[in-house]
């Protein structure tokens, strides 16, 4: 069974439902379709990481983003 797995930011700009469910279906498709795989099995996971507990360069993309 494949897996994908999707990191993104979380917090209080997090995807909506609506935005999950097209983007688990999305996937699913270009998979399928790249792979040539059957999408029955194909199971695509969202872990959304808090924008404090995720970094670049040594600085938490919470704070990224104040500076910009």
């Amino acid at each position: 069974m494949p897996i994908v797995t999707i990191k993104i930011t979380g917090d209080e700009e997090s995807p909506s439902t609506e935005s999950k469910k097209q983007l688990i279906s999305k996937i699913t498709n270009v998979i399928g379709e790249v792979l040539h795989k059957n999408t029955h099995n194909l199971c695509v996971i969202i872990e959304e990481v808090p924008m404090d507990s995720y970094g670049i360069g040594g600085v938490t993309v919470r704070e990224l983003r104040r500076r910009k």
